[in-house]
């Protein structure tokens, strides 16, 4: 009945493996030019003292992963200019910066590569 060495192991193949994050799934999004689709990293809930922030007293974080980069912008020659940046990198943005969207229920921002200050080691 279930003895030792009995008990098999079931090894998942590719049909059967499932993104297990948003950034492994399919995104039916591209962004253009020089466009770049990006995610809000979530603050911390609470102060250095511990107090709990509300979520309306909270200030949107200007910190974001990027998720999806256009190809590029064109020089006026029509050389494609290639983005410094590219899908997992952490980067800071201004506060106002990118238009917020909703794609597959989950809501990103895009913006124009010039709008990103920089990348997070």
């Amino acid at each position: 009945m279930g003895g030792i060495g009995t008990h098999h192991k079931r090894v998942p193949t590719a049909a059967t493996l499932q993104p297990e994050t948003p950034e492994c799934s399919t995104m039916a999004f591209k962004p253009l030019h020089d466009r770049v689709l990006v995610r809000r990293v979530q603050s911390d809930e609470k102060t250095k003292g511990g107090l709990i922030i509300p979520d309306s007293a909270k200030e949107k974080p200007a910190e974001g992963e990027v998720i999806a980069v256009g190809e590029g912008a064109r020089k006026d020659s029509g050389e494609l200019i290639t983005p410094a940046v590219k899908a997992g990198d952490r980067v800071l943005f201004g506060k106002w910066s990118g238009t917020e969207v909703t794609i597959d229920g989950e809501e990103l921002l895009i913006m124009k590569e010039s709008d990103i200050l920089g990348i997070i080691g």
